[in-house]
C-alpha cells in the first residue's frame, strides 16, 4: 500500500472537482463519497441534490471563520492511499477504514477529538481513494503534522499486516523524486514512455560515469544533446547547473529546465564535485594500472575491480562499503552506455534499477570508490564492444563478477535494513543474469563444444581435479550443464602450464560459490581471467595447436616424457 501526500493547495474546490470529475483521460469511475469528519457530510457523487460547492463550504468553514489576516495561504492537505497490483479489490467498508486510519496516524484527525481537522474521503477507482482535508482546525487551531508522511508510511506497513496485502517496502527519504500526475498525463499526451525528468536523471549519470573533471562532465553533458544551463557565482566559478532535453517545452514554449539535485539527491554539483576532489586527492596513492587497449581490455579491468569492491563490501566498514555500491552504480552507467546492441537492453534496465541501491543515508567516503571510477572511465573512453569476439567474451566475464557485487550490495543493503536499496538491487542482478545469458552463450557453446570432444581419460582426469579441489561441491558442478566448458577450460589451463587442481583450489577460495545459480560458468570465468587465457575460447585455438607436446591421455604425457599439470614429476 502507497500512501502519498501531495503538494498543499489554497483552493478546495479544484481538487473535488478534479476528484468528482472523469479525470484526464476519463479514468474515473462512480466518484463517491467513502467517509468524513460529519456522517452527514453531502455526496456530490451519489446524491443528485448535493453539490460540490456545499461540500467545499463545509470543509472551508473553520478556515473562513479566521479573520482574513491569519487564514493559511495553502489550507489544502490532499493525501492518495494506493494498493498495489498484486493486491485484492477492497470494498468500501475496507476503504473506509483505511482513511480512518489515516488520518488519525497523520495527525489530521486523532481518535477522540472533536475539534480536529475537516476530511473526507473519496473513492473513484478500484485501487485507490484520495482524502482531502482542511487545514485548521473546528477549534481554529492548526494540527499538528509534524513527520506525517512518516507516519503515513508506517501506518501503510500496518495495514499490509492487517489485511494480507502486498508488503511495500519503506523509504527512507534518498530516492530520487516520483513522477507527479503532471509529468505523467504531459508524457501520455506526447505518446512517450518516460517522463522527461527520467530521461534527464539517467543522460546525467552516463555522463557523471567516470568522469575526472567538471569541464568534462559538461562536455558530455552537451555531446548528449541537452541543454544546459550553468549559474554562475561574480568570480566566475559554477555554482550550479540545470539541463533540459531539446523538444521538452511548457505551454509558453520555454524549455523545462531541471536542477541536478531535482533529478536525484546525488547528481547535485557540490555532491557530484565530491567524486572528482576525493578521487584526485587519492588517485596518487593507488597502484599505476596497464593503459586500456580496447573494450575487451577495459571489461578485464573492471573484473579486477569488481572483485576488489567485493573483498569491501565482504569485509569493509560501512562508509567505505557505501563507496564501492556507489561506485558500482557508475560501471554499471558506462557499461550499458558502451554495450553491444543485444546486451543493451538488459545492462540499462540493470543501472537503472541499481540507481536506487546507489544511495543510502550512509555516507559515502569517496575516495575508497577510486578502482571502480578508473574502471567506468576505461569503459567510456574505450568506445563501445563488439558484439562478438573478445570484446563479448569480456563483458560475460565482467557481469559474472558483477552479479555477486550486485548482490553483495542487495545483502549489506538488507542488514542495514535498506529495504529500497536491497530489492532495487536484486531487480539490477535480475537484469545482469539476462545480460550474462545473452554475452555468455557463444563463447560457453564453443567451450562446452570443445569439452565434450574431450578424449575420455581427460574428461574423467579433470573430474578427478573437481573432486580432489572442492569435494563438497564436486557432484552439483559435475552435474551442471556448464561442465565440458568447465573441463575446456581446465584442459587448456593444462596445456598452459598450469596446475588445474591448484588452480581451482585457488578459485574456490577467492569467494564461496554456494550463491551462483551455475557455479561451473562462475569457475569457467575465474579460471580463464587467473590464468591468463584468452576470454574468447576462439582466441585460444591456436595456441592450443601450438603446444609443443600435444598429448592424448594422461598416460601418453607420461610415457612421451612430459607429465599432467596436476601430476607431480617422478624421482628418478
Amino acid at each position: 500500500m502507497i500512501p502519498r501526500i501531495h503538494k498543499r493547495g489554497s483552493e478546495t474546490i479544484g481538487l473535488i472537482r478534479y476528484l468528482y470529475g472523469p479525470g484526464t483521460h476519463e479514468e474515473h469511475v462512480d466518484p463517491h463519497l467513502i467517509a468524513a469528519f460529519d456522517p452527514l457530510t453531502p455526496d456530490p457523487g451519489r446524491d443528485p441534490s448535493a453539490t460540490y460547492e456545499q461540500l467545499q463550504r463545509l470543509l472551508d468553514q473553520p478556515v473562513n471563520a479566521l479573520p482574513v489576516g491569519r487564514r493559511p495561504k495553502k489550507h489544502v492537505w490532499h493525501l492518495s492511499v494506493r494498493a498495489g497490483p498484486e493486491d485484492p479489490i477492497l470494498s468500501d467498508e475496507d476503504w473506509v477504514a483505511i482513511a480512518r486510519r489515516m488520518v488519525t496516524a497523520t495527525g489530521i484527525a486523532p481518535d477522540g477529538d472533536d475539534a480536529a481537522c475537516r476530511w473526507a474521503a473519496v473513492r473513484h477507482a478500484d485501487d485507490h481513494i484520495h482524502v482531502v482535508a482542511t487545514l485548521v482546525r473546528d477549534d481554529g487551531r492548526r494540527p499538528r503534522l509534524n513527520n506525517e508522511a512518516r507516519r503515513a508510511q508506517a501506518e501503510a506497513r500496518a495495514i499490509e499486516a492487517d489485511y494480507g496485502l502486498r508488503k511495500v517496502s519503506p523509504g527512507d527519504g534518498t530516492a530520487a523524486k516520483r513522477p507527479t500526475s503532471a509529468e505523467r498525463h504531459k508524457a501520455d499526451r506526447r505518446g512517450q514512455q518516460r517522463i522527461p525528468r527520467e530521461e534527464l536523471r539517467e543522460a546525467v549519470r552516463r555522463s557523471v560515469a567516470g568522469a575526472a573533471s567538471e569541464e568534462e562532465f559538461f562536455g558530455r553533458l552537451a555531446a548528449a544533446g541537452l541543454r544546459i544551463r550553468r549559474r554562475i557565482a561574480p568570480s566566475g566559478d559554477t555554482l550550479g547547473y540545470t539541463v533540459a532535453l531539446p523538444g521538452d517545452r511548457n505551454a509558453k514554449g520555454e524549455p523545462v529546465f531541471y536542477s541536478g539535485s531535482k533529478l536525484a539527491p546525488d547528481l547535485s554539483l557540490p555532491r557530484i564535485r565530491e567524486r572528482w576532489t576525493r578521487a584526485s586527492e587519492d588517485a596518487t596513492s593507488q597502484p599505476a594500472l596497464p593503459s586500456v587497449t580496447g573494450p575487451a581490455s577495459a571489461r578485464r579491468h573492471a573484473t579486477a575491480a569488481a572483485w576488489q569492491a567485493l573483498l569491501v563490501i565482504d569485509h569493509g566498514d560501512d562508509s567505505v562499503i557505501a563507496a564501492q555500491i556507489t561506485a558500482t552504480g557508475e560501471v554499471l552507467d558506462a557499461l550499458a552506455h558502451t554495450s553491444a546492441a543485444y546486451t543493451r537492453h538488459e545492462l540499462q534496465a540493470a543501472a537503472t534499477a541499481f540507481e536506487r541501491a546507489s544511495r543510502s543515508h550512509v555516507r559515502a567516503a569517496r575516495r575508497h570508490g577510486h578502482a571502480l571510477r578508473r574502471a567506468a572511465r576505461d569503459l567510456v573512453h574505450s568506445g563501445t564492444a563488439f558484439g562478438r569476439g573478445e570484446d563479448s567474451a569480456t563483458t560475460a566475464m565482467a557481469l559474472d563478477m558483477l552479479i555477486f557485487l550486485v548482490i553483495a550490495a542487495a545483502t549489506w543493503h538488507a542488514k542495514k535494513q535498506h529495504a529500497q536499496q536491497a530489492e532495487a538491487a536484486r531487480r539490477a542482478a535480475v537484469h545482469l543474469r539476462a545480460a550474462y545469458q545473452s554475452a555468455a552463450a557463444r563463447p560457453m557453446t564453443l567451450l562446452h563444444q570443445r569439452g565434450t570432444r574431450l578424449a575420455p581419460t581427460w574428461q574423467r582426469h579433470h573430474s578427478t581435479a573437481i573432486r580432489q579441489a572442492l569435494p563438497e561441491l564436486a557432484d552439483q558442478i559435475l552435474a551442471e550443464p556448464g561442465w565440458p566448458a568447465l573441463a575446456a577450460t581446465l584442459d587448456e589451463a593444462r596445456t598452459a602450464g598450469h596446475n588445474p587442481t591448484t588452480l581451482l583450489t585457488r578459485a574456490a577460495a577467492r569467494r564461496e560459490l554456494d550463491s551462483a545459480e551455475r557455479m561451473s560458468d562462475v569457475l569457467v570465468w575465474r579460471l580463464r581471467r587467473m590464468a591468463g587465457l584468452p576470454a574468447d575460447p576462439q582466441n585460444s585455438q591456436g595456441q592450443r595447436v601450438g603446444v609443443a607436446h600435444a598429448v592424448s591421455s594422461p598416460e601418453r604425457a607420461v610415457h612421451i616424457g612430459t607429465r599432467p599439470a596436476n601430476n607431480p614429476p617422478r624421482r628418478r
